[in-house]
């Protein structure tokens, strides 16, 4: 029986309402990683939350992307630069909303030591019809060992935690 190519490397799923959520000692033995989060923001005003990584702390403006998001209210796309990696846009908890979304994302070369970390992640926020693509940078050669997972709105200063019942799941891809 061939081996798998994603192998589970630790699953999340909150019991309650988390600020963040850390993903620590992450194994150097795979060429890239994939992260699956499922769930939605606390915040209460109607519309999207973005989901905001951070690699081994590092709160610098060393990252940077490119966004494209279509919804019921057209299209957008951007580009900036910032202290953490934009990694999907996630739905928030106005309105009495229980939906939740899910953003998959794709860390290439992560245990390297040559070359900055690239992601590619998708999404989606079914309360909005909205879906996303995401390409960001972290301008680093450091391995990652460590993924920080949380709101936008958090980070900017607002109450929005992800939500009870979240799940983040983090594999490694085998060569």
């Amino acid at each position: 029986m061939p081996t798998p190519t994603y192998i589970p490397l630790q699953t999340i799923t909150l019991g309650s309402a988390a600020s963040s959520v850390t993903f620590a000692s992450i194994p150097q033995t795979y060429r890239d990683l994939v992260l699956v989060v499922i769930g939605r923001s606390s915040y209460t005003i109607n519309g999207d939350d973005n989901i905001e990584v951070r690699f081994n702390s590092d709160s610098g403006s060393n990252y940077s992307r490119v966004l494209a998001l279509g919804n019921t209210n057209g299209t957008d796309s951007n580009a900036a630069g910032s202290t953490r990696a934009e990694f999907g846009v996630f739905p928030t908890s106005a309105s009495s909303n229980t939906s939740f979304g899910q953003v998959i994302g794709n860390i290439m070369d992560y245990s390297a030591t040559d070359k900055h970390k690239t992601i590619l992640a998708r999404g989606n926020s079914v309360p909005n019809s909205s879906v996303n693509m995401n390409a960001a940078r972290w301008a680093s050669t450091l391995a990652i060992t460590s993924i920080e997972v949380q709101t936008a709105r958090n980070l900017q200063g607002a109450s929005a935690d992800l939500v009870v019942g979240t799940t983040l799941s983090l594999y490694g891809i085998e060569a």
